[in-house]
């Protein structure tokens, strides 16, 4: 029996890694394609920080920061994961929130608070092409002036590997981890179209944020779990409390 990790690459490696490491089988169906978009620094733009929802943002541009102005400056990145893509990318000053979009504004806002950013400052967010949330909007509402750059776009796989839709006829997947809505919908897209819909939605369905578990319940997934706290060591948790291995 093995855990479905539809995270996309590479991070699904090491979530894989990780559930191997706690006695887990594992399969991998990355349901989105990683593609990055060109970026050019705006050379006579002042910022006063930089904002980041996805470690994709940096890795899509890693190539381009060595010796960039933008190191310098302070990063707030919306998780940890993100803000070690933002250390290996080459920023000294990376503070990280507690794992979604709107815990990132509060932290601005209260880096602001503590002098560590000036109010009303220029903000670069770094962003992937689909955003959740409008944090460039309510950033600006609190006086913020902030310029988006999107530097990737993340494609939905159309299908399942072939081996993991074996394993669905066979019986062999036992749960399914979700780490983000567009790759529960890629997912329910994809085992549709595979025909393999009313399997894959009887399976247990781990999700790392009641925004996630919405799209299960709506396409008729009975049993959703939703982590205590989005982050994967909580998901994990969830899942082992549920499948011990």
């Amino acid at each position: 029996m093995a855990v479905l990790v539809t995270r996309p690459h590479p991070d699904d490696e090491a979530t894989a890694n990780a559930l191997r490491a706690r006695g887990f089988g594992v399969l991998q169906a990355p349901m989105l394609r990683f593609a990055a978009v060109p970026f050019q620094d705006d050379a006579d733009a002042r910022y006063g920080a930089v904002i980041v929802t996805s470690a994709n943002a940096l890795r899509a541009i890693e190539p381009q920061l060595k010796g960039s102005r933008l190191l310098e400056l302070p990063l707030f990145a919306v998780g940890e994961h993100t803000a070690s893509a933002a250390r290996s990318a080459g920023f000294g000053q990376v503070i990280a929130a507690k794992g979604d979009a709107a815990a990132l504004r509060e932290l601005v806002l209260a880096a602001v608070k503590s002098k560590q950013l000036k109010g009303g400052s220029t903000l670069l967010y770094l962003a992937g092409a689909d955003l959740a949330r409008d944090l460039a909007g309510e950033l600006g509402e609190k006086g913020f002036t902030v310029v988006t750059h999107t530097t990737y776009r993340m494609i939905p796989v159309p299908s399942l590997p072939r081996e993991v839709c074996d394993a669905f006829v066979a019986n062999e997947v036992e749960a399914v981890l979700h780490y983000s809505r567009r790759s529960a919908r890629a997912f329910l897209d994809a085992a549709r179209t595979g025909g393999l819909e009313i399997s894959a939605l009887a399976l247990p369905q781990y999700c790392i944020s009641s925004a996630v578990a919405s799209i299960l319940r709506d396409a008729g997934a009975t049993q959703v779990t939703v982590a205590a706290s989005t982050d994967e060591n909580a998901l994990f948790e969830a899942l082992g409390r549920a499948l011990r291995p």
